[in-house]
C-alpha cells in the first residue's frame, strides 16, 4: 500500500522493435514529431482511450479544444463512480460523484494524448527515432515511429499519430525483450470542429473556497525552489535533466518532503526525500507495476523513494545515487 502511493506521481505510453530501425531520424521526421507534439495541444478532439498494464484495464473519455483562450479539456472516467477532470490551460477542476472536490495548478504537463515535449532536442541525444509501417488506429490512417533508446537504462517505445493532424492516436511501452508492457489506444475518436463545447464554462474557484464549502482539508502547500535543497543524485541516466524541485507535505509528515523530478523528454524519474519518523514502518526494496518502478532506501536519518517510467535498473541506480551535498 505504501508504495502503490508514490505510483501516482510517476511521470505519470508493443510490438517487437528490430535493431534494423537503429538509424538517426532525418530532419523530415523530426519535422513530423513536432507536428505531433503541437497536435495534441492544439487540436480538437473528443473519443474514448484504453490504457491497459498487465492485467489492468482502464477506460476514459476525453474532450479537447483549443481556442483564442487557450486549452479546454474534459477528461472521464468510465466506470465505477463518476470522476471528472476539467482543465483550463494549467487550472485543474476534479469533480467526484458530480462534487467539485479539488482545484490545483498542473506543474508536469504530461498525460496522453500529449505525451510527446514541445522541445524535441533531448530526444534526439537519448532515443534513436525512426519512422516505421503505417496502420489504422480508431479508423483513422496513423504512421509509426520508434524511439529507441541509446542505452538499456530506458524502455523502447512506440508511437501512432494520425496521418493529417498529427495526433497521437496509440502509444506502446516496450521491455528489452519487445514484449508490450503498457499501452495507450483510442478505441473511438472524433477529430476536428464538430466537438460539443457546452461544456466549456469559466471557473474562477479558488482551492481555498472549495476546500471551505466542502469542509475538506485544502490542498497541501507546494513550494517551488529556486535553488537546490542541498540534495544531489549522481547517477542519472545520460539526459536526464532536473524539471523541478519542490517541498511539500505527504504523508502526514510534520516536515516537508523534497521531491525532485527529472526528465529525458518521454521517460520521468521522481526523487522523494523525507525525514524519518520513528513511529514510521520503514519498507526498503524495488517494487512494480507496468511500465513505473518504486525503490526505497534510507540514507541516514532519511528515506529515499525513486518512482520512474524506467526499468529497475535505472530506479535503483539513481536511489542508490542520491546524497545530501548541503548547501
Amino acid at each position: 500500500m505504501r508504495q502503490s502511493k508514490y505510483l501516482i506521481f510517476a511521470i505519470l505510453a508493443q510490438l517487437v522493435v528490430s535493431p534494423a530501425f537503429a538509424d538517426p531520424a532525418p530532419v523530415d521526421e523530426m519535422a513530423w514529431l513536432q507536428t505531433m507534439a503541437l497536435a495534441a495541444r492544439q487540436t480538437d478532439y473528443s473519443g474514448v482511450f484504453v490504457y491497459q498494464s498487465g492485467g489492468h484495464v482502464e477506460m476514459s473519455r476525453i474532450t479537447h479544444v483549443f481556442d483564442q483562450n487557450g486549452e479546454h479539456e474534459r477528461l472521464e472516467g468510465i466506470g465505477g463512480g463518476k470522476r471528472e477532470l476539467f482543465r483550463d490551460n494549467d487550472q485543474v477542476w476534479f469533480y467526484s460523484d458530480g462534487r467539485k472536490v479539488r482545484v490545483e495548478k498542473r506543474q508536469i504537463k504530461r498525460a496522453f494524448p500529449a505525451l510527446l515535449p514541445e522541445q524535441l532536442t533531448t530526444l534526439r541525444e537519448n532515443y534513436l527515432v525512426t519512422r516505421v509501417e503505417e496502420d489504422e488506429v480508431a479508423g483513422y490512417h496513423a504512421r509509426a515511429v520508434v524511439f529507441m533508446p541509446r542505452d538499456n537504462l530506458r524502455y523502447v517505445r512506440k508511437m501512432w499519430a494520425h496521418n493529417d493532424t498529427g495526433l497521437l492516436l496509440k502509444a506502446v511501452v516496450l521491455d528489452d525483450r519487445g514484449y508490450i508492457i503498457e499501452q495507450y489506444a483510442f478505441m473511438q475518436l472524433i477529430v476536428g470542429s464538430a466537438i460539443d463545447r457546452k461544456w466549456i464554462v469559466p471557473d474562477h474557484s479558488s482551492a481555498a473556497g472549495i476546500a471551505q464549502d466542502t469542509q475538506a482539508p485544502p490542498p497541501p502547500k507546494v513550494e517551488l525552489l529556486e535553488e537546490s535543497s542541498g540534495w544531489q543524485v549522481d547517477a542519472l541516466p545520460p539526459g536526464f535533466k532536473k524539471i523541478l524541485e519542490m517541498r511539500r507535505p505527504f504523508r502526514g509528515n510534520k516536515e516537508p518532503v523534497i521531491h525532485m523530478v527529472f526528465s529525458d523528454g518521454l521517460s520521468g524519474i521522481s526523487v522523494f526525500i523525507e525525514k524519518v519518523r520513528e513511529e514510521s514502518y520503514i519498507h526498503s526494496g524495488l517494487s512494480g507495476q507496468g511500465a513505473a518502478h518504486v525503490y526505497n532506501r534510507l540514507s541516514g536519518q532519511h528515506l529515499v523513494t525513486v518512482v520512474g517510467e524506467v526499468p529497475s535498473r535505472t530506479v535503483i541506480q539513481v536511489g542508490d545515487s542520491v546524497r545530501y551535498a548541503g548547501q
